[in-house]
C-alpha cells in the first residue's frame, strides 16, 4: 500500500523525470528522426511488440493471481526510461538513439499502452481501468512538452534539467527500496517465486530477445547494444505511477508487486549487460590494429 503523502511524492517525481526526459529532445530531433525513421522504428517493434508479447507469455505460463498478471502486462507495455539512456551511455552504445527511442516510445504510448493492455488483458480475461491508465498518460506528457520547450528555449537550462531527471530515475529506486519494500516486507515474503521469475526474467530476457534481433537485422554493434537496452530496460517509475493513479487501494499492493521488484532488479540486471558489453568492446578495440590507415 502507498499512504497519501508517498503518492503526492511519488507523482511529482515522476513528473520531474518526465520533464528531464522532455528536456533531452528538441523538434529537431524528432525531423531528424522522422528523415532516419529505420533505428525508431525497431525501438518501437522492441517497445510494443516484444516486450508486450514476453509480457503476456510470462503472465499465461506463470503460476500467479490476477493481480499479479495485470501488473506484469502493465510493466511490459511500458516505453523506454532514462535508466536506459545513463546504461546506453556506460555501455558505449549509440546514446542519441537511444534518447529519441525513449522520448518516442513514449510519446507513441499515450496510444499503444492502451490498445496493447486492452488486447492482451483480452485475452487473458483480466479488468483493467483503461480510462484511468489513458487519463494518467496524458497528463504525463504535459511536463514531457514542457521539457522540451525549455530546451528550444534555454540549452544550458534543458541540460541541467535533464540531468536532475536522470538523476532523480535513479533516486525514485532507491526511494521505492526505502519505502515501499519495508511497508510491504510480509507480502513480498508470501510472494510466490513465479512474482520474482516475471520481474527479473521481463528484463534480463527483454535485452537478450532485443539484443538478438538487432543483431539480426545486421545494426551495428553500438546500435544492437542500444536497442538491447532500451527493449529491457522499462519505464518503471512510469509503471508504478498509473498503478497508484488508477487503481483502487485495495489493489495496488498486489499490481505494483512486480513494477517495484522490476524497478529494483533491472538496475542489477543491467550493469550485469553493460559490464558485458563494455568487455565485448574492448575485446573488439583490442583487435584493431594500432594505425591510423
Amino acid at each position: 500500500m502507498v499512504d497519501e503523502f508517498t503518492q503526492t511524492l511519488l507523482g511529482l517525481m515522476v513528473a520531474i523525470i518526465m520533464l528531464g526526459m522532455g528536456a533531452s529532445l528538441t523538434p529537431r530531433d524528432f525531423y531528424l528522426a522522422l528523415r532516419r525513421p529505420y533505428g525508431l522504428a525497431i525501438g518501437v517493434i522492441s517497445q510494443y511488440g516484444i516486450m508486450p508479447l514476453l509480457g503476456f507469455v510470462l503472465a499465461l505460463t506463470l503460476a500467479v493471481p490476477e493481480t499479479i498478471a495485470i501488473g506484469i502486462l502493465i510493466m511490459a507495455c511500458m516505453p523506454g526510461g532514462t535508466t536506459s539512456n545513463i546504461f546506453t551511455y556506460f555501455s558505449k552504445g549509440n546514446l542519441a538513439l537511444s534518447v529519441l527511442m525513449t522520448v518516442t516510445s513514449t510519446v507513441a504510448g499515450v496510444v499503444m499502452i492502451p490498445l496493447i493492455l486492452l488486447l492482451y488483458a483480452a485475452a487473458l480475461d483480466l479488468q483493467i481501468p483503461r480510462e484511468d491508465i489513458v487519463a494518467v498518460l496524458i497528463v504525463l506528457l504535459v511536463p514531457v512538452a514542457i521539457g522540451m520547450g525549455i530546451r528550444k528555449l534555454n540549452a544550458n537550462a534543458g541540460a541541467v534539467i535533464e540531468f536532475c531527471g536522470s538523476i532523480l530515475a535513479l533516486f525514485f529506486i532507491v526511494f521505492i527500496m526505502a519505502t515501499w519494500v519495508p511497508q510491504n516486507w510480509q507480502f513480498l515474503r508470501d510472494t510466490t517465486p513465479s512474482t520474482y521469475v516475471a520481474a527479473i526474467g521481463l528484463g534480463l530476457v527483454g535485452i537478450t530477445i532485443g539484443y538478438f534481433f538487432a543483431k539480426a537485422l545486421r545494426l551495428h554493434p553500438r546500435n544492437a547494444r542500444t536497442v538491447a537496452l532500451e527493449t529491457g530496460i522499462q519505464n518503471g517509475p512510469l509503471a508504478i505511477a498509473i498503478v497508484i493513479f488508477s487503481f483502487p487501494a485495495e489493489q495496488q499492493q498486489a499490481v505494483m508487486a512486480v513494477p517495484a521488484l522490476y524497478s529494483l532488479f533491472i538496475v542489477i540486471v543491467s550493469t550485469f549487460v553493460t559490464l558485458v558489453f563494455r568487455r565485448a568492446n574492448t575485446a573488439a578495440e583490442q583487435k584493431m590494429p594500432d594505425s591510423l590507415l
